[in-house]
């Protein structure tokens, strides 16, 4: 990665203008029409746009939420996942009567709430190498607010393939980062982070945790730069990575070129290989791992140890009676150590162990079960309880 220049990039404008704004829609956008070097034409220029956003979710919500009131539009929201309770804290697009639906559905309802006239595409699934380079070449400009490695990088040659501009941005716990690739102007994500990382190489949100209102700030980033990207304002953070720390409030930026001796983007052969190990919602990670299902765990009759591997507070939720604490981190640290620690004897007993670990979904508990099965000892047999807590409680 070499230094880049100092001199800040600008581009031309993305689309065309529409034609004209309707009484109505000058009264709406006022405040954006008294700005210098914005004005009529800009706000003409968002309605004309259509803007691709990855996730409904943290930076999702404040993307989707100001590109609407900003007056773009259409907008295409692309997401698997349906709403969570625990979504709530930091997915402000959603309701707590939204718990339960497609974050897609939640999501449209309300774009439109907010403004009934903008036109609404919502895809229930993910982005894929099958439908990647399709829905680049459709949209003027992408938002990636995707949750996984596999993902962004898919985006990102999907985006050097079509050519198609993308902001790109990440949260985790009380830190986000942001950039703006634009192909032919500058790097790409590649140039910054040349390999993809390996799916677990990070904790996810629900076990690294994050700030609920570092999505808005980063998010809102994010949307700052379809915007100027869209009407060609500004200078937009092509060659520069804007990192916040929220716990000091302080805002750095890196700035970084194209590598010379990076490989171009041909095809999305690589990427589609990562993006097959990502789980899809309830699969657990990772190669196959030796489970039990709810039925049979329930019919054990108390046969089994039981291993929670989830957090002091999950456990404050729910928990399965009888169940031994050892949270994640300490099975990394530790290994089969660490649990043998809070059992004590594993292995050294004459009867045959029993060993079932459980998570909320089974994703933590297969991480676990991999992780400890290389050192079990003979006369142990180590499962996951597939689907975790929430299968065993939906059984009640």
């Amino acid at each position: 990665m070499s230094t880049a220049s100092t001199a800040l990039p600008t581009l031309p404008p993305l689309v065309e203008p529409v034609e004209s704004l309707s009484p109505a829609e000058l009264e709406r956008y006022s405040r954006h029409l008294s700005l210098p070097g914005f004005g009529l034409e800009g706000q003409r220029r968002l309605r004309a746009a259509s803007v691709l956003v990855i996730g409904a979710g943290g930076l999702g919500s404040p993307v989707l939420n100001y590109l609407a009131a900003a007056g773009v539009g259409s907008i295409t929201v692309i997401d698997d996942d349906v709403v969570e309770t625990s979504n709530l804290q930091r997915q402000v697009i959603h309701r707590d009567a939204d718990v339960g639906r497609p974050k897609v559905t939640s999501a449209a309802d309300a774009l439109h709430r907010l403004d009934p006239n903008i036109a609404v595409r919502t895809i229930e699934g993910r982005l894929t190498p099958e439908n990647a380079l399709e829905l680049f070449a459709d949209h003027d400009v992408v938002l990636d607010g995707a949750d996984n490695f596999a993902t962004r990088y898919l985006s990102n040659d999907a985006a050097e393939l079509t050519g198609t501009p993308l902001v790109w941005g990440t949260i985790f716990r009380f830190a986000g980062q942001v950039s703006t690739f634009v192909p032919g102007h500058g790097p790409m994500l590649r140039d910054l982070f040349p390999d993809i990382p390996e799916p677990d190489s990070v904790p996810n949100c629900a076990e690294g945790g994050v700030l609920g209102v570092l999505c808005g700030t980063v998010g809102s980033a994010m949307a700052t730069e379809a915007i100027k990207l869209i009407c060609g304002i500004g200078a937009p953070f092509i060659g520069r990575l804007l990192r916040y720390e929220a716990l000091t409030g302080e805002y750095s930026t890196l700035r970084f070129s194209p590598d010379p001796d990076r490989p171009a983007v041909t095809d999305l052969t690589e990427v589609a290989a990562a993006c097959a190990a990502v789980p899809r919602l309830g699969q657990a990670p990772g190669p196959a791992t030796d489970e039990i299902d709810v039925a049979e765990f329930r019919s054990s009759d108390g046969d089994v140890v039981v291993v929670d591997v989830r957090e002091d507070w999950e456990r404050e939720l729910a928990s399965i009676p009888g169940s031994v604490h050892l949270p994640l981190g300490d099975v990394r640290d530790g290994g089969w150590q660490a649990l043998e620690s809070v059992l004590g004897g594993l292995g050294r007993q004459a009867s045959p162990v029993d060993i079932v670990i459980h998570c909320r979904s089974g994703a933590r508990s297969a991480e676990a079960v991999e992780i400890l099965s290389d050192s079990v000892p003979a006369g142990v047999r180590l499962r996951s309880l597939a689907g975790g807590i929430d299968a065993w409680a939906g059984q009640d």
